[in-house]
This record gives C-alpha cells, sequence and structure tokens, in this order.
C-alpha cells in the first residue's frame, strides 16, 4: 500500500461537500485518491467547547488540549469515481457551529487533513494535532436562511415536455395562415398549428401515462414555431391561443395534479419585438439603447438576412442575429424581466419556471429573480437551461434544479451508443451524484432527451429494447423524471443542421403508434410512484462488467439488472439474492430466483426482497 496522496485529497467548505441539508444538518463529504484510503474519520464539534485552553471569541486560533466538544464520527464510502473515491457522512451540531477536520487511514499511515496543514499523526492520542483548530476547516453557523430549499413536490414529478405547435390542433380557427397539414415534415420555420386546446384535449391521456407535471417550451408571442424570440413576453401567442385558452389548461391540468412549467427566454428577446425595433429605428436616440450590447451602431442597418458571425455588431444568442442578447445587468431590464416572471405566477398561477440559456445571465439578476417570484408562490419550481456542471446556480440562492444534461450523455452513451462501457457508465454516474447537495439531487431535471437533441429512439439506431432500457434506468434514479413527447410510442428523428425530426407532429393514430412501448413507460412510471426505493439518492453497484455489458445495481431492498448486450445472458446472481423469494416488479408476481437469471437481449429484471 502507498502512501496517501496528498494532493488527490479535496474539500470545499460551503460547496457540495459541505452544506446544510436542512436546519438542523450538516453535509460533509471528502475526496481521496480511488483505492488508497481506507478509513476516513471526520473529527468534529463545537469550536468554543473546551475544558482548558481554547480562545474564547478568536476560536480561529484555538490550540491546547481536551477539546470536549470533538466527536469523531466514522465516514461512509459513497461512491467511487474514475480517478477518485468520495466520502460522506451527515452531522447535527447541537449549537449550529462546526469546526472540523478528516483523519485518512491507509496500511501505511494515518493523517490529518485541515484547511491550512496535513500533519502525520504518531498515535491515535496526538492531542495537540487533533486540538489544533487553527488548522481544521470551519463551517461557522448553520444559518437557515442559506440552506438550500426545493419545493417537496418536485421530488415526485414525472415531467412531459410539449413542443407546442407539434402535439395537438385543439382549434383550427386560429392556425397560422401558412399551416401545413399534420404531420408534415417539420423545418425550423413551418407551423402546424399545435396550440392550448389541444394539450387539453389530451390531459387525460398524460394523465393514464402517469405524468404529473408539464413543460411547455415557450408560449408568449414570437416570429418562430418554437418561439424562443420572444415579441411580446406579456402576450400569449395567437395561433396558441388566449389568456381564457391557457387559464382553463391550468385549471384541467391542476383538477388532475398535474403541475404547469413555463419556458423563460431572458438572455435575450426576438428581433421583432418593440424594444429591439425601436433599437434599429431610433438607435441612439432610442430609449431602449442601454437594454442591449452594441458594439457599432452602424450595424444595424444591415438586413436581418444579411447578418451573420462575420458582420454583427451586437451581441446575440450564439451568432443567431434575429435573437438579440438582453443586458440584464441594466436596472431596466432588470424590473421588467423580473415582472414577467411574476406576472405569469401571479395572473395564472403557473407551477414552475424554466429558464432558457440561464448560464449566460448573471447571477445578481437570477439572485432577485428567485426572491421575487418565491415570494409570490414559495414552492414554485425554478429549474435553469444548463448543460454542463452547474454548482454555482445551486446553492439555495438562485435555482432548484437544472437539466440534468450530464446524467442525459452518460445514459444515452452507454445504453443507447455504446460508446462507454459498463464500468465507465458507473463512474460517470456517480460524479453526477457527487456534484451537487443532495436535496439538489432529489429535485434534478433527468431527461433523455428534448427539443435541443436527436430523439432516443433515433441515438439507438431504432433499437427500441435499448430504449426502454435507458428509460428503465433514468426513472429507477434520484431527481425529477422527463419524458420528451412522443418517446412513449416511438417517435423518432435526427437533430442535425437543417434537419429539424426531433420535433415532428405528436402521432395520435393509436394504430400507428407503440403501443408496446406506451405500456412499458406507463408501467415503469407505475413503479417508479410505488416503490420509494427507486428514488434514493445513492446507488449501491454489485456489478458493472466490461465482458458483459451488464449492471446490477442495489437501492434499499430493491435490485435492478440490466443486460445492455445483443446475446441473451445468464447472469450469476449476488449471493444476498440467490435461492431467494422475491417480488418480480414489473411483473408484479412472487417469485423464487435459482443462482442465476437469463436475460433476454437488452432485457431487465427489477425485483424486491
Amino acid at each position: 500500500m502507498n502512501a496517501i496522496t496528498r494532493e488527490a485529497i479535496l474539500h470545499i467548505p460551503k460547496s457540495n461537500y459541505s452544506y446544510g441539508y436542512d436546519k438542523d444538518t450538516l453535509h460533509i463529504r471528502i475526496r481521496t485518491k480511488k483505492g488508497e484510503v481506507n478509513k476516513v474519520t471526520l473529527r468534529i464539534g463545537d469550536p468554543y467547547d473546551w475544558q482548558d485552553g481554547g480562545a474564547g471569541g478568536g476560536n480561529l486560533n484555538a490550540s491546547g488540549s481536551n477539546w470536549v466538544g470533538a466527536k469523531n464520527l466514522q465516514m461512509k464510502k459513497e461512491v467511487e469515481s474514475k480517478y477518485f473515491d468520495y466520502w460522506f457522512t451527515s452531522y447535527k451540531p447541537e449549537f449550529k457551529r462546526s469546526r472540523y477536520a478528516f483523519i485518512l487511514e491507509n496500511e501505511k499511515e494515518s493523517i490529518l487533513y485541515g484547511e491550512k496543514d496535513i500533519v502525520t499523526l504518531e498515535t491515535d492520542k496526538d492531542e495537540e494535532v487533533l486540538c489544533n483548530m487553527g488548522s481544521f476547516f470551519a463551517f461557522p453557523y448553520l444559518n437557515n436562511i442559506d440552506i438550500a430549499k426545493v419545493p417537496n413536490w418536485a421530488k415526485d414529478t414525472i415531467w412531459y415536455q410539449i413542443f407546442p405547435d407539434r402535439f395537438a390542433n385543439g382549434n383550427p380557427d386560429i392556425n397560422p395562415e401558412n399551416v401545413e397539414p399534420w404531420g408534415s415534415e417539420p423545418t425550423s420555420y413551418n407551423f402546424t398549428g399545435g396550440d392550448l386546446q389541444g394539450i387539453i384535449d389530451h390531459l387525460d391521456y398524460l394523465k393514464e401515462l402517469g405524468i404529473s407535471g408539464i413543460y411547455l417550451c415557450p408560449i408568449t408571442e414570437a416570429g418562430s414555431n418554437h418561439r424562443y424570440d420572444t415579441i411580446d413576453y406579456m402576450k400569449i401567442d395567437k395561433y396558441l391561443g388566449d389568456e381564457e385558452t391557457l387559464r382553463k389548461l391550468i385549471d384541467e391540468a391542476h383538477k388532475r395534479d398535474i403541475k404547469i412549467m413555463l419556458d423563460a427566454v431572458f438572455n435575450h428577446a426576438g428581433y421583432y419585438s418593440k424594444q429591439w425595433q425601436d433599437v434599429i429605428k431610433n438607435k441612439e436616440k432610442s430609449k431602449y439603447i442601454d437594454w442591449f450590447y452594441i458594439s457599432d451602431i452602424n450595424g444595424l442597418d444591415i438586413p436581418l438576412d444579411e447578418l451573420d458571425k462575420e458582420n454583427l455588431t451586437y451581441e446575440t444568442f450564439a451568432f443567431s442575429a434575429y435573437m438579440p442578447k438582453l443586458n440584464t445587468e441594466n436596472q431596466e431590464v432588470l424590473e421588467y424581466l423580473i415582472n414577467v416572471g411574476k406576472y405569469w405566477v401571479e395572473k395564472f398561477d403557473i407551477d414552475a419556471w424554466r429558464l432558457d440559456v440561464s448560464n449566460e445571465v448573471d447571477h445578481v439578476f437570477w439572485r432577485t429573480f428567485r426572491e421575487e417570484v418565491k415570494a409570490i408562490k414559495p414552492d414554485v419550481y425554478i429549474l435553469g437551461e444548463i448543460w454542463h456542471n452547474s454548482l454555482p446556480w445551486l446553492m439555495g440562492d438562485q435555482f432548484d434544479s437544472v437539466m440534468n444534461y450530464p446524467l442525459t450523455d452518460a445514459i444515452n452513451d452507454f445504453l443507447c451508443t455504446d460508446k462507454i462501457d459498463a464500468k465507465e457508465f458507473k463512474y460517470r454516474i456517480n460524479d453526477v451524484l457527487v456534484s451537487y447537495p443532495m436535496q439538489i439531487n432529489e429535485v434534478t431535471f433527468n431527461l433523455l432527451g428534448s427539443h435541443d437533441t436527436s430523439r432516443i429512439l433515433s441515438l439507438a439506431d431504432g433499437n427500441k429494447d435499448k430504449v426502454k432500457l435507458a428509460y428503465l434506468f433514468m426513472l429507477t434514479q434520484v431527481g425529477s423524471p422527463c419524458i420528451y413527447y412522443g418517446d412513449e410510442i416511438g417517435i423518432d428523428g435526427e437533430h442535425k443542421p437543417g434537419i429539424e425530426l426531433h420535433r415532428k407532429c405528436m402521432v395520435w393514430d393509436e394504430e400507428k403508434q407503440d403501443r408496446d412501448m406506451f405500456n412499458f413507460m406507463k408501467q415503469i412510471i407505475k413503479m417508479r410512484k410505488e416503490i420509494k426505493e427507486l428514488k434514493m439518492p445513492i446507488n449501491e453497484w454489485i456489478e458493472a462488467n466490461n465482458e458483459t455489458q451488464t449492471v446490477i445495481i442495489k437501492k434499499g431492498d430493491v435490485s435492478i439488472i440490466i443486460n445492455n448486450n445483443n446475446e441473451k445472458l445468464t447472469i450469476n446472481l449476488p449471493k444476498y439474492l440467490q435461492d431467494k423469494k422475491v417480488t418480480d416488479l414489473f411483473n408484479e408476481k412472487e417469485i423464487i430466483l435459482d443462482k442465476n437469471l437469463t436475460l433476454n437481449p437488452y432485457g431487465y429484471f427489477i425485483a424486491k426482497q
């Protein structure tokens, strides 16, 4: 056994490594080099609790002996990633205050890891070192207001994302003049007439599937079919319906215990918004000139269809000339957009906001947004669109959740495209779980695809058995899972430059739907709702076999076995399952297991002891 690698150890106070879980409880985590540490002990206690010595109010430099406030808590190995082990424990500080360090041990040595130093321990009774609080980490006070608080209802919600123009046409009278027949090949510019009434007409379908939350892409007035180029933030797009229709949709959804989430586009406005058009018309004299980032006012004379990356003189979303970026640091812009966020919650009683391109908007804006919107409805769910690690937005002062694309990529890369093996899959799933505080993981928005990605059936090259595995895994993970409309009936579609087949019209003719897929999704959603273990935050990885590409995970009394292989396999069951009576959860019957289990290609088995 080698000495403990000092430079691999990591702990950061007030982060995903140290945070308040509730008003009484701290969660503490530390990272070490993989396979190198056998035991981790958290030495923690109240900084003022000394029998003698100490430093009174100046506890930062406290030293001496007989620190009676100190406790030694053994930490549990939480997960392992490709290069690291993570250790975890919870602690309830009696007086809300804590100073702490970590004792790391293997066969070769024992060290004390603190904020300022790493000290080799010669003996467990090295009192001077173990009481040298000046070298310890600090969690000065567990202030309740600083703890990330998330809406409890989101922990149990099954979302369904709808692209409004392509879901259902319930009112042909409001169709756009250039509407194309339902089922026409989707493009970036055509309209097919989906509207809010169409969603109302199919609420019972969603209820039957098991859906308890609807996420709508933007419904406000815009120039495109996707409506992320907002023209009027306070007006429902006339091709979707009116205020009365929206209110009916929300009321009818709420009657069925279905939440409604709207999409807010605050990073940028649309080219044809009144604010941007005023800037184009009046240039420097426009009262909205400081609402945007403009480097050369003369460039505004260039026609929209001639603008590109090379001649843009104003900042935009990506290089999309028809989406000028808003200056959210401008007080007028901030107040205007905050009022937008409040308006739809206050007037229509929506339950959640999804925030488009939220990582490109400043943190001060989001802190204000959260405070103002939650003052109206404290349990509103605030979801950011971020495709990468999002910890800075998830410490309790901005978002409740983000779209969990790192989880998306891990699931799709293993179960749909075979880009990674079973062990890499395990490591990437574990990396996601230790990236955020636990209460954030409990409501993180999990998805396998969206209006921005190729559909999962296309990613899986048309193999619906692999799609089933992917959805099975996602729906047995902690978080708030989402189904992209049509996945449940086998709709496919690639998303590539110039190709938008991932936004096809919903198929309502049952004879053209994959009803086997629908029934599978319905059953796995039902199972998730009934079996609390499936929402547990940690997976106990019993097996991640690269040779067979099989995975066995234990969550409490529930075991999940996946055969991500194109051949039928006989799997040697772990000893705790051999010759045991279990409930086959998917088939809802009791069976007695043997020592082995045979699974079909891309087969699965879920059992509860």
